[in-house]
């Protein structure tokens, strides 16, 4: 049987071909304001790599926030949408089937999701301010006037720890604009950054609890200074599978898969 999954998020849309359980071809895209033009256009270009015709995909299932865009609407013609803490449980679990605590942190917004064998068990969102996801750290680039790239490789160089007390993306930046006329190392503000994300992202997750193993999903899970800081908060081991941002199009990919069982 083959399946596709469509994650459509904040930034970008991601898109999984699946034939019996395996990943055939897997893509994504920046999501433009016409979001079923983008998903269309990735979805087109994933068919491409993967051989097959739409006609060949049996089953597609649609999740993230623009899920609602590709809902029954051609030329994707999504049958079903789930919800991202339900596509992101089961992609986590077939990526590592020991999990049983998802940490989801992605352009706008985190997700702390407890899992049981695939299936949501409980979940917190923390969707209020981007100060905690990926779009932080994008601002914050931007005022060091580095690469979004190059900051994670910056954390893990610095020296001095430096807290960050600011609460959102406005009142950060300022506070980054006085670190750098204190002439405190690019490294620094930029550990100071992860670990403030980090911190965010702890205190949510823990609201939910903390069981072994944990699984790191999302864009922001690409992002190597912000594992070491999170695993610090959370006191335990991260496992950050293959291809972190494509959890959520595999589970959705996956669930399309059981459509008819």
């Amino acid at each position: 049987m083959i399946t596709a999954g469509i994650d459509i998020g904040a930034k970008f849309a991601k898109a999984v071909i699946l034939k019996d359980g395996n990943v055939m071809a897997k893509d994504k895209a920046l999501v433009g304001f016409d979001v079923l033009k983008s998903a269309s256009d990735l979805f087109e270009n994933v068919l491409k790599s993967s051989g097959v015709s739409r006609s060949d995909v049996e089953h597609i299932v649609a999740t993230g926030m623009g899920r609602k865009a590709v809902h029954l609407k051609p030329p994707i013609n999504a049958e079903k949408v789930v919800s991202e803490v339900v596509a992101n449980a089961a992609g986590a679990f077939h990526a590592v089937p020991t999990v049983k605590t998802v940490i989801d942190v992605g352009a706008e917004e985190g997700r702390g999701i407890k899992v049981e064998k695939g299936r949501v068990r409980d979940f917190v969102i923390n969707e209020r301010c981007a100060a905690g996801a990926g779009t932080f750290v994008e601002t914050m680039a931007r005022a060091l006037e580095v690469k979004v790239e190059e900051m994670g490789p910056l954390a893990l160089n610095s020296t001095q720890t430096i807290p960050m007390n600011a609460q959102c993306c406005v009142f950060a930046e300022s506070e980054v604009v006085t670190l750098i006329h204190s002439k405190v190392t690019k490294e620094n503000i930029s550990k100071a950054i992860h670990d403030a994300i980090a911190g965010r992202i702890a205190s949510m997750v823990l609201r939910v609890g903390v069981e072994k193993d944990v699984v790191l999903i999302g864009g922001v899970a690409l992002n190597p200074g912000f594992l070491p800081p999170l695993e610090k908060e959370l006191r335990t081991d991260i496992i950050v599978p293959e291809s972190p941002d494509f959890v959520g199009a595999l589970g959705a990919a996956l669930i399309a898969a059981k459509h008819e069982e």
